[in-house]
């Protein structure tokens, strides 16, 4: 007898919105630096709250939503700032340890 998987899809487990600021939060940890993960953690959240309720409160249409979270898509700051007030999440600043070292 073989196993069958099922794809595991993180939209599956974001059920509130403190599930989703979270997993936010801990993509932002992660990321590597290039807004991938955070790309895909916006997509992801996106696609559980609603890709065209979205779409009506950023005022970016499916597509553009859908082509700017993709994989392959480089969204502009500004993009992203409205996905993220849409999907009312705040971000917040706060100090990360050690000072850049400068010249």
């Amino acid at each position: 007898m073989s196993e069958q998987f099922s794809r595991w899809d993180p939209v599956d487990q974001l059920q509130s919105e403190e599930d989703m600021a979270m997993y936010l939060d801990a993509c932002l940890e992660e990321d590597p630096g290039d807004g991938s993960v955070v790309r895909a953690a916006l997509n992801d959240i996106a696609r559980a709250q609603g890709m065209t309720q979205l779409a009506k409160a950023t005022g970016i249409t499916r597509e553009g939503l859908y082509k700017a979270l993709s994989p392959t898509g480089n969204p502009e700051f500004s993009t992203i700032l409205k996905v993220i007030k849409a999907l009312k999440i705040k971000l917040h600043a706060s100090a990360g340890g050690e000072p850049l070292a400068t010249a």
